[in-house]
């Protein structure tokens, strides 16, 4: 399970699920405290936990936590801007592209 390819989707599969659970708790929010959205974003954050879980089982914590929560920043940006019609100002895409750099900065760090 040390295969690259193999924790790069687990990794993808957290952030995917994680990003769920917040816009799925977004949608959620201000509505019965019983309602699916809120539990569809409780249950996507459970099992994103277990997927991270894993990788951290295999990679260190100063590489993952850094990946997975940029990551989950731009996904979860993405959502709000395109699934929930949310406005997203311009100094927001800076930072996002911002915090890709740092991700490329901390992945490539690790290879040389």
């Amino acid at each position: 399970m040390n295969n690259p390819l193999v924790l790069s989707v687990l990794i993808l599969i957290s952030v995917s699920l994680n990003s769920l659970g917040q816009s799925l708790l977004k949608l959620g929010a201000g509505q019965n405290p019983l309602n699916l959205y809120l539990f569809g974003g409780i249950t996507a954050y459970a099992v994103s936990t277990v997927f991270y879980v894993l990788v951290l089982g295999k990679l260190n914590l100063s590489l993952v936590y850094p990946l997975v929560i940029g990551l989950t920043i731009t996904a979860t940006t993405l959502s709000g801007a395109i699934l929930l019609k949310e406005h997203v100002p311009y100094t927001h895409w800076v930072g996002i592209g911002l915090i890709l750099s740092g991700i490329c900065a901390i992945a490539f760090g690790r290879i040389s």
